[in-house]
C-alpha cells in the first residue's frame, strides 16, 4: 500500500484518484473553519500559491470529530473556506480521522508517522507531508503553523 493507491471524494463529490499527485510534494491536513486554528487555513493557501508551480500540492480533509468544529455539510465548508479563507487548494468531502468510521487514508498516514503522543489524531490541523515517491515525510502537530513548513517542503521539492 501507498499514498497513491488511495481515491477519494473531493468536496463536490466527484472521486480523485491520488495517482494524479504521483511526482508531486503533498501536504495533507485535516481542517475545520470553526476552529481557534481556522486561520491555518490562510498560511495553507499561501504555502499553495507559494509552491504549486514547483510541485507542491496541499489538500485539506475537513472532520467533525474535535468539539463539533466542522458541523455543516460539504457545501457549507467550501463556502466557508472560500469566502472566510480565501482557499484554493483541493478540499475533500468530510470524513472521520480517528476511530472505527476513520478514512482508510488516515489509517495509513497514522500507521506511517505517528505523533508525539500516539498514533490518534489529536486535533484540528495535523499535517502530513508526503515525498514526490509517496513517502510519508514527517508529521507535524495541530499548533505548528503552515509557514514553519517551508524548509522541509522545499527540501522535499529538491529532492
Amino acid at each position: 500500500m501507498s499514498f497513491y493507491t488511495f481515491k477519494m471524494p473531493l468536496i463536490n463529490g466527484e472521486d480523485k484518484p491520488f495517482t494524479d499527485y504521483e511526482g508531486q510534494v503533498v501536504l495533507v491536513v485535516n481542517t475545520a473553519t470553526k476552529c481557534g486554528l481556522a486561520g491555518q487555513f490562510e498560511g495553507l493557501e499561501t504555502l499553495h500559491q507559494s509552491f504549486k508551480d514547483e510541485g507542491l500540492s496541499v489538500l485539506g480533509f475537513p472532520s467533525n470529530q474535535f468539539k463539533n468544529q466542522e458541523p455543516g455539510s460539504n457545501d457549507d465548508v467550501a463556502k466557508a473556506c472560500q469566502v472566510n479563507f480565501g482557499v484554493t487548494f483541493p478540499l475533500f468531502a468530510k470524513i472521520d480521522v480517528n476511530g472505527a468510521q476513520e478514512a482508510p487514508l488516515y489509517t495509513y498516514l497514522k500507521r506511517e508517522k505517528k505523533g508525539l503522543l500516539g498514533r490518534d489524531i489529536k486535533w484540528n490541523f495535523t499535517k502530513f507531508l508526503i515525498g514526490k515517491d509517496g513517502t510519508v515525510l514527517k508529521r507535524y502537530a495541530p499548533q505548528v503553523a503552515p509557514e514553519k513548513l517551508t524548509d522541509d517542503i522545499k527540501v522535499a521539492l529538491a529532492a
